[in-house]
C-alpha cells in the first residue's frame, strides 16, 4: 500500500477516476494519429522486403513507447500539473519521433533515435521520482525499468549514427532489449525482478487506453479510403474498392469491440494479478492487432492503384496479411482474457490460408472482397455464437 503525503502524484485507486481516462490522454493521442499515418505511408511507398522490415521496426517502436505511457498513466494522475508537464512534453517529442518517421532509415535516423530515447528514459525517470515519493515496491520497479531501457537506448543511438543495414542490427538490438524486458522481470544485478503482483493495475483504465489506440489505427484505415477514393476519377470500380476497404474496417471494429474489449475490461477487473494478464494481453497481444490495420490500410491503397493486377505475391500478401494479423491479434488477445481461443477466428485464418494459394489467379480488388467477407463471416458467426452470454467470463 503506497503511504501518500502533500505532494503525491498517483491516481487514487479504488475510486470512479482512479480508472477515468482523462483528457490530457485522449490529447496525447492526437500525436499517435501522425504516427500511424507516417507508418502506413511509408509502407506502401516502400514496399519491399528491407522496407517492411523497416517498417514494422518503426511500428514496434511506436506501440512501445505509447503503452508504456499507458502503463505509467495508470498510476500517474493526469490531473497533477507535473505530470501534465511530462505527458505535454513526451507530445512533442512524439511530434519530432513521427515527423521523422519517413527519414528514419536516411537523414533523420539520429532524429528518431534520440526523440525515441528521450521519451522512454525520459518518462521512466521521472515516474521513479515520483514513485520515490509515495510507493517504494513501484520506486524499484521503475529503476529496473530505466537500467534496461537506458542499455536499449545505447543501441538506438548507436543505430542513429550508423548506417543502412547496420543502422537496422542496431536498432534490431535495442527493440529486442525493450521487448525482452517485462517478460524477464526487468531483472537488474543487485534489485532483482520485478513479480506480477508488484503491478497492480487498473484493468478498466488499461482496457479503455488501447481500445482508443485500435479506434485511432482504424480510423487511420478509413482516412485512407476515404483520401484516396476523393483524389481519384469516380468510376464503378473505385466505388467497389471504397465500399470494400470501409466494411473492411467496420468488421474490424464489430471483432474487437462486439466482444473483445467488454470482455477483457471484465476478466482483468478481477483478476488476481492483473498486472501479468494486461502484460500478455495489452502490451504484447495488441501488435498484430495494430500492425494488421496498419497493413490493411496499405492494402485498400494497392486495391485502388492496382485493381486488376494478378500474380504479385507482395501485394497479395498486404490484402490477405492485414486481416490475417488483425484475426491472429483478436486471437491472442480473447483467448488471453477468456481461456479459450474462439474457433471463429481459427476457421477465418484457415479461410484465408487456403485463399492465399489461389492468390496468384485472383485480381487484387477481387482478393480484397474475398478478406473483407472472411472477417464478416467471423464477426457474424462470433456473433451468433456468443450472443446472450457478453457478460461470461469465456467463451463457448
Amino acid at each position: 500500500m503506497a503511504k501518500t503525503n502533500g505532494k503525491n502524484w498517483l491516481r487514487a485507486k479504488g475510486s470512479a477516476s482512479g480508472s477515468k481516462v482523462t483528457f490530457l490522454e485522449l490529447f496525447f493521442d492526437l500525436v499517435f494519429v501522425f504516427s500511424i499515418s507516417q507508418l502506413s505511408h511509408a509502407l506502401a511507398a516502400h514496399y519491399t522486403p528491407l522496407g517492411a522490415a523497416e517498417a514494422a521496426l518503426m511500428t514496434f517502436a511506436v506501440w512501445w513507447v505509447w503503452i508504456f505511457t499507458a502503463w505509467v498513466t495508470n498510476w500517474l494522475d493526469p490531473d497533477k500539473m507535473p505530470v501534465r508537464g511530462m505527458l505535454v512534453a513526451l507530445m512533442m517529442l512524439g511530434l519530432l519521433l513521427s515527423a521523422s518517421i519517413p527519414e528514419a532509415f536516411g537523414d533523420k535516423g539520429l532524429l528518431f533515435a534520440g526523440a525515441y530515447v528521450a521519451m522512454q528514459v525520459g518518462r521512466s525517470l521521472f515516474t521513479t521520482y515520483a514513485m520515490t515519493r509515495v510507493d517504494r515496491p513501484n520506486t524499484l520497479n521503475f529503476v529496473r525499468i530505466t537500467a534496461w531501457l537506458v542499455v536499449a537506448g545505447v543501441f538506438w543511438i548507436a543505430g542513429g549514427l550508423l548506417e543502412h543495414e547496420a543502422r537496422l542490427i542496431a536498432w534490431v538490438i535495442a527493440l529486442a532489449i525493450e521487448y525482452a524486458g517485462p517478460a524477464a522481470g526487468f531483472a537488474v544485478p543487485g534489485l532483482g525482478r520485478s513479480t506480477a503482483r508488484d503491478w497492480d493495475v487498473s484493468g478498466a483504465h488499461m482496457a479503455e487506453r488501447c481500445a482508443l489506440f485500435v479506434i485511432i489505427c482504424l480510423g487511420e484505415a478509413i482516412l485512407v479510403s476515404g483520401r484516396t477514393f476523393s483524389e481519384l476519377p469516380f468510376s464503378g470500380l473505385t466505388s467497389i474498392v471504397f465500399v470494400t476497404g470501409f466494411v473492411g474496417t467496420v468488421a474490424m471494429w464489430w471483432l474487437y469491440f462486439r466482444f473483445g474489449h467488454g470482455r477483457a475490461a471484465h476478466r482483468i477487473e478481477h483478476e488476481e494479478t492483473p498486472g501479468s494478464l494486461a502484460r500478455l494481453a495489452f502490451t504484447y497481444g495488441h501488435i498484430p492487432i495494430l500492425a494488421g490495420i496498419i497493413v490493411h490500410a496499405v492494402a485498400v491503397e494497392f486495391m485502388f492503384s492496382h485493381p486488376h493486377e494478378t500474380g504479385d505475391l507482395g501485394i497479395a500478401a498486404a490484402v490477405l496479411g492485414g486481416s490475417g494479423l488483425f484475426l491472429i491479434g483478436n486471437l491472442w488477445f480473447k483467448g488471453a482474457t477468456s481461456g479459450q481461443l474462439p474457433l471463429s477466428h481459427l476457421a477465418g485464418l484457415v479461410f484465408l490460408i487456403l485463399l492465399a494459394f489461389a492468390a496468384p489467379f485472383i485480381e487484387v480488388y477481387l482478393m480484397g472482397i474475398l478478406a473483407t467477407l472472411v472477417l464478416i463471416i467471423v464477426a457474424a458467426w462470433e456473433y451468433r455464437s456468443l450472443t446472450g452470454t457478453e457478460t461470461a467470463p469465456t467463451l463457448h
